[in-house]
Formats: structure tokens, sequence, C-alpha cells
């Protein structure tokens, strides 16, 4: 569906989201109100457990919510068949998981060229793309690495060179500086808003890493599963 410029990227309303532990439900999201603007770097904060992975999972559907409203560039994720929903993803999602989820017989140029196989390239382009996105991260020198030969922080960067490689509308991203050290965090973070950012594109992260919410547009602080305070920040 086309979206306007003034349409969010994201629209959650009264969003809610339960899990069964045993005996137990457990309420993860509470009713989470947000909007995600387009062109905007939106960081999510929080203590552990607060609801902000279960979250962003729903935003990029691969959880779907109980009740509530969730729009994604004006569709309903949970609404569509599954076909339907893998497709729209695979085009307008880009997922940075903070297991990294990197296939282990793949080399790192390999790793970052799946999603453009997935939507039909040809190889030879999807390598030279994925060989592009990987310098761009500074791993020039680890294309051929299997990522049992990368460190935690090379891995990392991996890993968001997959989420970026497509040109995706929406990248979500889970604590995606945790392995990093300040000096590559702040490289990676200029990657994502020279990369990422665009009037058609929006960008989620959920951090603890208070080193990078100098890039934040906007920090939304969770608690308790729900969103309880959107603050803007100094332009950039």
């Amino acid at each position: 569906m086309a979206v306007s410029p003034t349409d969010p990227a994201v629209y959650c309303r009264a969003v809610t989201k339960s899990y069964v532990s045993g005996p137990t439900k457990v309420m993860a999201l509470q009713g989470v109100d947000l909007e995600v603007r387009l062109g905007e770097l939106l960081m999510l904060v929080g203590p552990s457990g607060c609801g902000k992975t279960t979250l962003i999972s729903v935003v990029a559907g691969i959880l779907d919510h109980d009740e509530g409203e969730c729009l994604v560039f004006q569709e309903d994720l949970r609404a569509m068949g599954r076909n339907s929903k893998t497709l729209f993803r695979g085009q307008n999602v880009g997922f940075v998981f903070q297991a990294f989820n990197l296939l282990p017989t793949l080399t790192a140029l390999e790793n970052v060229s799946i999603p453009l196989l997935l939507l039909g390239l040809k190889k030879t382009e999807a390598l030279s793309q994925a060989r592009e996105m990987l310098e761009r991260v500074g791993l020039a020198d680890r294309l051929q690495s299997l990522p049992a030969q990368l460190s935690g922080g090379q891995a990392q960067r991996v890993a968001i060179a997959r989420a970026l490689v497509h040109r995706p509308r929406l990248i979500v991203c889970d604590e995606p500086t945790s392995a990093l050290d300040a000096g590559t965090g702040q490289k990676v973070l200029e990657v994502f808003r020279g990369t990422a950012l665009a009037e058609d594109r929006a960008l989620i992260i959920v951090t603890h890493d208070n080193r990078i919410f100098n890039f934040a547009d906007r920090i939304a602080r969770m608690e308790d599963g729900r969103i309880v305070a959107v603050e803007s920040q100094v332009a950039h």
C-alpha cells in the first residue's frame, strides 16, 4: 500500500501480547501506543523484561499481538496469510537479532546475500551488493570468514549488514551495539543513519547503550509492557 509522507511508518494502538508460562499468564505488552515516523531513528529503552523485544517482534511481524492495532506502512501484518506476510517482510523489513542468527555453514558474504537472493536477484549481483555492505561496516577483510571464525563484534556487524543490504523501508534492531566497542558502535550508527534513514524509511533500535542515544531523533521509554514517555532529541 502506498504511504504518504504524513502517514506513520509504524502505528500501534492498545497493543497487547501475553505468554502462558505453566499455569501463569504473563502480559508482555499491556496496551502499547506508539508511532514511528518516516525518516526517523527511534530508540526504545527500558529495563530488561519490560517488553521491548516483544514489541519490536510484533512490529516486524515475527509475533502476532493479541489485541489492539499494529500497522506497518498501513498494512496489518496479523491479518496477512503466511506467504503474504513472508513476502511483505522480505521486501520491507530488516531485523537485527540480538543472537545474530547467522547460518554457520555460510561465509559472511553469503550470509549477507541471503535477503537479496530471496528477492530474486542473481547470485553475482547479490554477492556484489553484499560485499559493498560488508565494506561499509568495516569487514572488507572478513568476507570469506565463517561465523565461527568471527569475533562477537564482527558477527554483529555481519548481522547488521544483512539487515540493511536489501534497503528495507523499516529496520528493527535488538541491541545492535551490545558486542561493539565505543568507536565501532559509533561507526555502525553512522552507517544506520546514512544508509537506513531517508524520507521513506524508518529505524527502531532497542538499546541499553547510552553512548548512542545522541543518534536518536526520539527516545521511547518502556516500563511494564507500556510506553511511558517519548522524548525528542536535539537536531543532528
